[in-house]
Order: C-alpha cells, then sequence, then structure tokens
C-alpha cells in the first residue's frame, strides 16, 4: 500500500471512529450556550460544582439509575437540557423525556430546549420537524440522526405504551399521579426493559413524605450529600435549615453556624466553601444508583442567598401552606402532616363571641370580627336542601368560620335557589362602619342530578364571583379552570367549571386545625354536630398500582357537608385572593373603592384567556 493510499485510509478510519466519551459536565462546559430569554447570564454553560457530580453520574457508562432528590434553583433543568444534547450528539438512540403535564412539556421545549439547542452548535438543527408515526408534525416527537426524542406528559400515560427507550428522564415526578392506565413512572421504565445499557435518570422536588416516590428512590440509591467545607475548622458538613442563624430582626445578615466547630460563617465565604465541597455517598455499597439530595442552601443564585432564604421563611413561617412549599422547594424536604385525629368537642370548645349579626342565647349581637375583609361561601347540593358555610379573611390570611346555613327544599324547585341568592346577595354590618357582602362563593355541580340546575344558577351571576365547581382528589391546584367550556347539560357551552383540588385543601385544613389553630376561628353559632361533620374523614396512604397514594375516606357513615362546604368555600377564596385591603378598609370606612377582582381575571390568569 502506498503512503499516500495509507494516509486515506486512516483518516477514513478517524472519520468513522465515533468521538470519545467525555463526562457530561465536560461536554456540557466544552459545548452548550444560553441565549438570551432563557437565563440570566448568557453564553457559555458553567456548572456550579455540586452540578458537576449530578451530570458525570449521568454520563457514567457504570451507573444505570440516577435519582436527584433536590430544591428548587440548583440548575436541575439546565442539566437534563445537556443531558438530552449530549445524547443526541454523542449517544444517539431512542430518548424519552417524561413531564407532569402537556403544558410542562409544551413550555419546556418551546421556552428551554429549542433556544438552547439552536445556541448550541454541536445539536444546532440535529432535531428534524418530520411527521411523527401518526402522520401528524409535533413538536414533542422528534427524530435524529441514529435515535430519536418523545416528550411526554404523565397526564396520558397511553403515549407510553407506544414507545421504546433506552434513555429515559425524568422531572417532578412526586407531581405525577396514578391514573386508570397505571403508575406513569413505573410504565415508563418498563419501555427501557429491552436495553442492557439503559439510563434512567429521576428527579423531583418531594412533596408528602408518606407518598413520595423521589424519597423512596432516594434510600434505594447509595445516598450521596453535598457538604461544603467551613472555612474555619476545613471540616466537611452537609448544610441545613437549623445551621442558619439571624438575628431577631435582622435576617438579611443570616449566616451558616458551622456545625463542627460552632463558627458563624458570613455569606460572603458561601460561594468558596461551596467550590471546596464534595458529594459522598453515605451508603456506598449499593453499585450503579446514584443518589442526590441537595438544597437551596448551597445555590449561588442571588435569590437563595442565606439572608434572603431567612427574610422568605419569617414570611411563611406562621401560614402552613406557604411553609409547606418553602419546605418542598427551598429545602428539598417532604412535607410530613402525621396528624392525630382532632376530637370534635375539643374544637367546639374553642367558639368565640363573632358571627353574622346574629342574637346568641343571652341576647348579645354577635357581629363580625374587625379584621375580616373578605368573604366566601362555599354551597353543598343535597337532594332535599342545599347547605351554605360562610368564612371570612383577613389581610393576614386569618380564617374565620362564620356561619352555615341550611336551605330546605328540592334543587329542582327555584324558589331554593331563589332563596341562596338573596343569602349570597344579604350585605351584613362591618365594625368600620360599611357592610360586607359575599366576593365569592362556590356551588358543588359534581355529585348527584343537579348539574344543570347548578350551571343555571351560577353561570348568570359569574360577575358576582359565583361559580359552579367540581371537586377532584389527588395531588392538585386549589382551584383550576376546566380546559375549553363545559361539555355536559343542557347548558353546554354557556359557562365555565372549575376543578377543586378537595385534598390539597383538605390537608392544609387539617395543619392550620391540628398546628396551627391561631390561624382558624370558629363561630358560637355553630354547633357540635357541625364539627363533627368538618372532621368526618381521615387522611389514609393507600397503594394504587403498587405506588403510595394519600387519600381521604369518610369515617363510617358520618356526615360531611359542613367538610364539603368548608372546602369549597376556600377555594372559593381564589377569586379573590388578590383583593386590595387598603381598598377595601377604605370602602368599609365609607370612602370609594376599585372593582373587585372577577371569575373572567381569574380564568385569564389560569389559561392566559378567557
Amino acid at each position: 500500500m502506498s503512503e499516500s493510499l495509507a494516509r486515506v485510509r486512516a483518516s477514513a478510519l478517524r472519520r468513522l471512529k465515533p468521538p470519545s466519551r467525555v463526562p457530561l459536565s465536560l461536554w456540557i462546559e466544552e459545548n452548550m450556550r444560553l441565549p438570551e430569554g432563557v437565563a440570566a447570564k448568557t453564553g457559555r454553560v458553567r456548572l456550579w460544582p455540586f452540578q458537576k457530580g449530578i451530570a458525570d453520574a449521568i454520563s457514567s457508562p457504570a451507573i444505570e439509575r440516577v435519582t436527584v432528590r433536590k430544591s428548587a434553583r440548583v440548575g436541575y433543568s439546565t442539566l437534563l437540557t445537556g443531558a438530552l444534547a449530549s445524547f443526541i450528539a454523542n449517544d444517539p438512540s431512542p430518548l424519552l423525556l417524561l413531564l407532569p403535564t402537556e403544558d410542562d412539556c409544551r413550555d419546556y421545549v418551546v421556552s428551554d430546549m429549542e433556544p438552547i439547542f439552536e445556541a448550541t452548535p454541536a445539536v444546532a438543527g440535529a432535531l428534524s420537524s418530520d411527521l411523527d408515526e401518526t402522520g401528524r408534525n409535533t413538536i414533542r416527537h422528534r427524530k435524529f440522526a441514529g435515535g430519536s426524542l418523545k416528550i411526554v406528559a404523565a397526564k396520558s400515560p397511553r403515549n407510553l405504551r407506544r414507545h421504546t427507550v433506552r434513555i429515559l428522564l425524568i422531572d417532578e415526578e412526586d407531581g405525577m399521579e396514578v391514573t386508570s392506565e397505571g403508575d406513569p413512572v413505573d410504565l415508563a421504565i418498563k419501555r427501557t426493559m429491552t436495553f442492557p445499557n439503559r439510563k434512567i435518570v429521576r428527579g423531583s422536588t418531594p412533596v408528602d413524605l408518606e407518598t413520595s416516590t423521589i424519597c423512596r428512590e432516594y434510600e434505594a440509591s447509595d445516598r450521596r450529600v453535598y457538604e461544603i467545607r467551613c472555612v474555619e475548622c476545613q471540616e466537611f458538613s452537609e448544610p441545613e435549615w437549623g445551621h442558619i442563624r439571624w438575628d431577631k430582626g435582622n435576617p438579611g445578615a443570616a449566616r451558616w453556624a458551622c456545625p463542627k466547630c460552632g463558627a458563624l460563617i458570613d455569606e460572603r465565604f458561601k460561594l468558596q466553601m461551596v467550590s471546596d465541597g464534595r458529594w459522598r455517598a453515605t451508603r456506598p455499597e449499593i453499585v450503579g444508583h446514584a443518589g442526590f439530595k441537595l438544597n437551596a442552601l448551597i445555590s449561588p443564585h442571588y435569590n437563595a442567598s442565606w439572608g434572603k432564604l431567612a427574610a422568605e421563611f419569617i414570611q411563611v413561617c406562621d401560614d402552613p401552606d406557604r411553609l409547606r412549599t418553602f419546605k418542598n422547594t427551598i429545602l428539598g424536604d417532604p412535607w410530613s402532616e402525621t396528624i392525630d385525629r382532632i376530637d370534635p368537642e375539643e374544637l367546639f370548645e374553642r367558639v368565640e363571641l363573632f358571627g353574622l349579626s346574629v342574637l346568641d342565647a343571652s341576647g348579645e349581637r354577635l357581629g363580625i370580627p374587625a379584621d375580616v375583609l373578605i368573604l366566601t361561601a362555599g354551597i353543598d347540593v343535597q337532594d332535599d336542601r342545599l347547605e351554605c358555610a360562610v368564612y371570612g379573611w383577613s389581610r393576614a390570611g386569618t380564617i374565620y368560620a362564620l356561619g352555615h346555613f341550611v336551605l330546605w327544599g328540592s334543587p329542582g324547585d327555584i324558589a331554593v335557589w331563589r332563596e341562596l341568592d338573596e343569602l349570597l346577595a344579604t350585605r351584613w354590618a362591618h365594625p368600620l362602619g360599611g357592610k360586607l357582602g359575599i366576593d365569592a362563593a362556590a356551588v358543588d355541580a359534581g355529585d348527584g342530578g343537579w348539574v344543570d340546575q347548578v350551571y343555571e344558577f351560577c353561570w348568570p351571576r359569574a360577575r358576582r364571583n359565583i361559580m359552579a365547581i367540581k371537586g377532584m382528589w389527588g395531588n392538585r391546584p386549589v382551584i383550576e379552570a376546566s380546559k375549553g367550556k363545559v361539555a355536559k347539560g343542557t347548558l353546554s357551552g354557556k359557562g365555565r367549571l372549575w376543578v377543586v383540588g378537595v385534598d390539597t385543601i383538605k390537608a392544609a385544613l387539617l395543619v392550620r386545625l391540628s398546628r396551627h389553630r391561631e390561624t382558624i376561628h370558629f363561630s358560637k353559632t355553630l354547633s357540635l354536630n357541625w364539627f363533627e361533620q368538618l372532621l368526618s374523614e381521615r387522611r389514609v396512604v393507600k397503594k394504587i398500582d403498587g405506588k403510595p397514594v394519600r387519600k381521604f375516606e369518610r369515617i363510617g357513615a358520618q356526615a360531611a357537608e359542613a367538610l364539603d362546604c368548608t372546602v369549597y368555600a376556600i377555594a372559593a377564596h381564589s377569586a379573590v385572593a388578590h383583593i386590595d385591603f387598603d381598598n377595601r378598609e377604605a370602602s368599609l370606612k365609607g370612602d370609594s373603592g376599585k372593582p373587585r377582582r372577577t371569575l373572567s381575571d381569574m380564568a385569564r390568569s389560569f389559561n392566559g384567556g378567557p
């Protein structure tokens, strides 16, 4: 063979040689670019020290599973996008990304993946816009040389049955629910079974301790923790919220107390300690499954400074709903609501001298508390009556159970709806001098055969924030507009149905009743039976398709109208949650006020349009 031919042959062989395997962290920093509009800092990606360990585990052929139990503000989405780009450029194969909802999928593709891929030369133009297997164009099913990428919503698990994948990436799995099709996470993992070199990456902010799958997976891994190095004693420690200290009234100067030497370390040393940190496996005997636990205390983000986090904590520490979010999203910890059974008689003993301008047994008038500035109502529909609970809300978020009304009559009789209309139009005297009426009401349209009657009552009164609602169990928002117009009943298309996350509300209510009692108060007009109904359900954890799921179930044959009405009244508060309290106080004192927020406003905030 001539020398020139040998050179040509060697050159051709070099071109056929696959790219050398490099750690994912190195590939991301050498190749990945962040364009404007995606990140505050644009240009070449520079990974934080703790991100590098996670990235390299994702690319390691010795590790089949990677589990990331995380908080927000730690750059997990950047790692996911970098992993997808690297696999497409260097290790093409069938890829699947599983996200909770269709909206999550679309937002990720449009706001993250496409702009970053376009800005990254190594994968720019790599994804085709070819037709999918059904012959339609789709932004979530893409082909590339040597493989394909599917981005699938967990709420549509039947889509998983059509795919076989080698690389599976999952984000926010604790927000995914078991459906009639099964557990979407398990279904997705089964699609990787035929590949001996599969890779499964699972990441999520934990939600509830009893049902968290990301916590369960992390416990099954080698359980790595990120330890920062103290600038005083040079020892390594995992930073925890209990280590953050600040002087009363000065959270902005919060410092980290080293658990080894006790030194109080200023924020200015944080970046150095994180850079000198390390991942340590607490169960090194586990092979092939790398687990990472991290929280926002190690994040270099400006909005994750210890002072800012301390200030956030002060704002939420007395509000169980917001405290739960802080624990999940900032500390990366699951929320535990292990609550003993609450005694109805104990709650009954807590009644106070207030109400809706009624007389008690001694003839004393019970009025609205002075700090109540919003009224909401929840209405339960039964075959022979309507039941209505009225709640008051203060500027500080304190809730007052003001009264409960029973309106007798069949929902098929217009007279009972007229009576409800009069009740919801009532205005009660307020201590500030004016009168206060119902700002929003939620009427249950989900049970029985009275759906059309509920729609007929609610839809013409939408401007008064009177809404038809349907309660659904599971990990859902407190309230959200149904997709499009209602498609049931003879009045189809004339109004909107609102979906209420009843389990979400009941869980928060139990916390208020047991741990934060000062945030909920009860009128003396409420009977012992009302409190028995309020506590008529208990929370249980059941396994559905092998996955632990938290649900509420009825205790015996106890009636539950008080609980249902309370849940609906809390949901109705979302329609007026952003009310201008200063304006409301001025209005009650006799000054003119601004128009209140309507259901149309809330529909736009939820769905981007009426």
